[in-house]
């Protein structure tokens, strides 16, 4: 639904602190970003949980400028009412998502083609 976002190097975190320590997750976050890494987020936000997509887009902030380019998906392919949306790091904070959304921070190669994420890989940069 975004495009190729992830055909380089890329993390999988899950924000929810319900099994693994928020520090953890912090931890994980700043590496991963810090590495320059397309980083992937699951369960970016629920009910109990709110604040914590804002508080990984301040660490991706870090490492990474306001113009990253990045998207997000809820509901994809669980049968209808999917929709995805293209934003920047600096956009990505105000994004509504839920257990059902898909969150992806793109590196300093991602980019945004014809209203697509692509990660190029290097071949021609």
């Amino acid at each position: 639904m975004l495009g190729s976002p992830l055909t380089n190097d890329f993390a999988v975190i899950s924000l929810s602190d319900l099994l693994t320590p928020r520090e953890v997750i912090e931890k994980r976050l700043d590496a991963c970003n810090g590495a320059d890494m397309v980083v992937c987020l699951y369960n970016p936000q629920s009910t109990k949980r709110a604040g914590y997509l804002e508080w990984a887009c301040a660490i991706a902030l870090r490492h990474k400028p306001p113009e990253t380019h990045c998207g997000y998906a809820r509901n994809a392919f669980r049968g209808g009412g999917a929709e995805s949306r293209l934003c920047s790091l600096g956009e990505l904070s105000e994004a509504q998502v839920d257990m059902f959304t898909t969150v992806i921070i793109g590196n300093s190669a991602t980019k945004a083609i014809h209203g697509k994420l692509v990660t190029v890989r290097g071949y021609k940069r």
